[in-house]
């Protein structure tokens, strides 16, 4: 039951609205303070947990040219104190860098999983836009349909004749998702 309405909060606060207030004469209208929507991506960056904070933060660090100007730098002292060029300093790690070689292994294993985490997130995101998206262009396609079908009924009523207009037809019929899927589908399977 908890975790239930865990999840309610959760779909609230991704669906927020603003509410409507009533005027002096009772009828309902939106309240006129500004109303800032917040992108999907600022919800869901609120709700992250600390590991996806911190995976993110991480690889806006590790994505930077300064990290990259750092690993280029040590790499290099790296060498150049291996290789003997300075005999001040004792040679721990010989040519061909065995260990310089592991700890850079190392350092692309954790940046590969960094990086794949952040991208999981961005991908969620991005996945909720889409649903979002095919919903709201869904809906607005059978709103845009019944407005063009009380339209057709109005001027029909005031004696025009609209029965040749193929046209008006074709937009008055529900656009079947069903059948654009498989059109897309066999396309993208020709390519």
């Amino acid at each position: 039951m908890n975790s239930e309405s865990n999840n309610q909060n959760q779909t609230n606060t991704i669906l927020e609205r603003p509410s409507p207030e009533k005027s002096k004469d009772g009828v309902s209208k939106i309240s006129r303070k500004r109303y800032v929507v917040k992108s999907f991506e600022a919800k869901l960056n609120q709700q992250r947990t600390r590991g996806e904070r911190m995976a993110d933060y991480l690889t806006k660090l590790f994505g930077s040219i300064s990290f990259f100007i750092f690993n280029l730098s040590w790499f290099l002292a790296w060498v150049i104190w291996n290789s003997g060029l300075i005999s001040v300093f004792p040679i721990f790690d010989p040519y061909p860098f065995i260990l310089l070689i592991t700890i850079v292994s190392l350092e692309a294993i954790c940046l590969a999983v960094l990086v794949l985490m952040s991208q999981n997130r961005a991908a969620k995101i991005d996945k909720l836009r889409s649903e979002v998206d095919l919903q709201i262009n869904l809906t607005t396609e059978q709103e845009v349909t019944k407005i063009l079908s009380l339209l057709k009924l109005y001027l029909e009523k005031h004696g025009f004749d609209l029965k040749d207009d193929p046209e008006l037809e074709r937009m008055l019929r529900q656009i079947d998702t069903w059948e654009i899927e498989k059109k897309l589908e066999k396309d993208l399977s020709e390519n």
